[in-house]
Order: structure tokens, then sequence, then C-alpha cells
């Protein structure tokens, strides 16, 4: 009788877990290019989809901050990656790989900061200790950008070159649904986000609409609010050396 009753509380236990790891999705994201006659063609931009719990809904823990910083390199007047997720709580660093001077810096509704001029082979460290977009842009040279999202939820991911984000293991809740793409400038407003419920009856795949880019460059001014000057070609700010 004892061996039976222990099989038998076995046997639930291993039901109950089963039912709890049952009780997530994948949430999948189709992302549609908005486009016009002259852009029919128009590449899938960037985009990042994040969800955020509401009503209570039990989750697993906000992602924890790298020991580690993570990077976004400054090499041939562009940032690599163009795009990075971080959680809140990160240190991302501003390695300069390119031989003359950078001055990153970021104004906006993220992290606000400015590293001030560093030469070829330093590096600047960010924290960004709190959730929103920072774009960021060098104040020497403005075809450069990039832009840092910062995170308090596990639960997002990048779209591929198809134009599909899947998001898997959501437990069942509901959620506010929120993107970021690319063709979203620092003064734009922010899109809208939208409720959705994961749940075994409920739809999992959601279409969002985005606009068309032509490449990475955001149009900007400089970190005093101004167009940027002119480069001066013998300045070994701007001087690309052998």
């Amino acid at each position: 009788m004892m061996r039976r009753q222990t099989w038998i509380a076995l046997l639930t236990v291993c039901f109950s877990l089963t039912a709890l790891r049952a009780q997530v999705a994948t949430v999948r994201v189709r992302v549609d290019v908005e486009t016009s006659a002259k852009s029919a063609h128009a590449p899938v931009p960037s985009t990042v989809v994040w969800l955020t719990p509401t009503d209570g809904t039990a989750v697993d823990p906000a992602p924890v901050a790298p020991s580690a910083p993570l990077r976004l390199t400054q090499k041939n007047k562009t940032f690599d990656p163009h795009v990075l997720v971080v959680p809140a709580g990160a240190a991302v660093e501003f390695p300069n790989r390119d031989p003359f001077f950078h001055n990153v810096f970021s104004l906006f509704e993220g992290k606000r900061f400015d590293l001030g001029l560093y030469e070829a082979g330093s590096s600047r460290v960010v924290h960004f200790d709190r959730p929103g977009i920072s774009y960021i842009f060098c104040n020497i040279h403005p075809e450069m950008s990039g832009v840092v999202i910062t995170l308090n939820t596990p639960y997002y991911a990048v779209v591929n070159a198809e134009g599909q984000i899947q998001i898997p293991n959501v437990p069942y809740g509901r959620y506010r649904l929120n993107f970021w793409s690319e063709g979203s400038g620092p003064e734009s407003t922010p899109a809208p986000s939208q409720p959705i419920a994961i749940a075994e009856s409920a739809p999992r795949l959601v279409v969002i609409r985005v606009p068309a880019i032509s490449g990475h460059s955001l149009a900007h001014k400089n970190k005093y609010g101004r167009d940027y000057d002119a480069p001066t070609p013998d300045s070994p700010i701007y001087r690309q050396q052998p």
C-alpha cells in the first residue's frame, strides 16, 4: 500500500509539473512594412518587440544584468551592433576602434550621457539603469547612429530578415505588447502599445506595421542642439590615418 501511494504521489507531482510547463506559449509577430510606390521592396527595418505583464500576471523575474559589460564598438564611423538590447542595470562598453577621436553622446528619452572626446584604442562605460530607448550619436561624425533598448522584461525578440518575430516560453496571462522600429527616430512619437492575452484559446499571431527606412543614419542635431559643423580636413579628430 505504501509503495502504491508513493507512486500515486510521484505521478501527481509529474502531472502537476507537466501542467505548469504547458502553461506557456510562443508569441509570434509579423512585421509589415508600410510601403509606397517608391519603396515597394523596402527591406524589413530593425524591429524589437517586448511584452510587459499587466493585471497581476505572474512571470519570471526580470533578466539579471550581466557581470561583464556589453559592447557597442565604434569602427569605420559606425556603431556595431547598430541596435543593442540590454537588461536594466547593464553596463555597456563603448570602445573606439577607429584611428581618430569620437565623442559619443545621448540626450534623449533613455539614458542621457556625454562621454566627451576620447582617442583611438580607448574606451568608456555607461550604466543603463532604467528602461528606455537611448539614441546614440557621435558629436563629430553625424553619420554615426546607434540604439540601446533597455528592458525590464525577459520576454522580447528581434525581427529576422523575413519580418518574423518569435518570443518563446511566455506564461499565460495578460500583457502589453510594445515595439520599437528603425523608422522611430528620437523626435518621433513612441509607437502605441497594445494589450495581448496569452492563453490556450487566444490567437498568438500579432501583426504590426512599421515605416520603411533607407539606411541606418537618423537625422539629428549635435549635442548642443545645433547643426553639425563641416569637417576640417587637417584636424586629427576627423582625419583617417593609414
